[in-house]
């Protein structure tokens, strides 16, 4: 008879699990105090009396409030990967930046806690260290890849393709970024501000008709 499968955790493998629940539960109690009570409560003292731990313990993991704000950094560009990995690749490289400026959208919308500490500056004494950076660009290169076929392919007008994801992006953020602001009325007003000039941005890097 096979023996079944190890029914039982080492204790390394317990103290790693452990280690890792309580990382992930001290980087979803600081967005939550981000979003209910603003970024002056996000201290490492306040996200202490919030899990009912010492601060020895987050500053244990973290080392400092940075190297607490540069996880959060880097666990939002993981989202942000993830959310753009989920949008289908077709035969129309267009249609494909058109879904993916939507889904960076929808991360905005579903993930503002997290889109405001990265790209808002709603934590202001905070500045990305070169890692987090890095995870930026990893998170975007799915839109740059996209835009490099379009070019290929004749969609767009060939001419630096960084600089057309820059474009892009420095577009979609400052509608998002005046929606979290309160520059418009309502959510429907930011949606419809943010498709036109989505589809004005792309129209401008078109490749020209022959």
């Amino acid at each position: 008879m096979a023996e079944s499968s190890q029914p039982y955790k080492t204790y390394s493998e317990v103290k790693l699990q452990q280690q890792q629940l309580l990382r992930k539960n001290v980087i979803d109690a600081a967005c939550i105090l981000l979003v209910e009570e603003g970024p002056e409560s996000v201290t490492v003292r306040r996200i202490a009396q919030k899990l009912s731990c010492s601060t020895k313990i987050i500053y244990s993991i973290f080392g400092s409030k940075d190297g607490l704000a540069n996880e959060m950094y880097l666990d939002g560009c993981r989202l942000l990967a993830e959310t753009f990995q989920h949008v289908p690749v077709t035969e129309d490289v267009l249609a494909d930046l058109e879904a993916l400026s939507w889904a960076y959208w929808e991360f905005a919308q579903l993930h503002s806690a997290y889109y405001k500490m990265m790209f808002g500056g709603a934590l202001s004494d905070f500045k990305p260290d070169e890692q987090s950076l890095e995870g930026t660009t990893t998170a975007l290169s799915r839109i740059l890849q996209t835009v490099v076929h379009a070019m290929e392919q004749g969609q767009l007008a060939e001419q630096d393709p960084l600089l057309v994801v820059r474009m892009l992006w420095s577009s979609l953020h400052g509608v998002i970024h005046l929606q979290f602001a309160g520059h418009f009325s309502d959510a429907a007003v930011a949606h419809e501000i943010y498709a036109f000039t989505m589809k004005q941005t792309l129209a401008a890097c078109k490749a020209p008709s022959l």
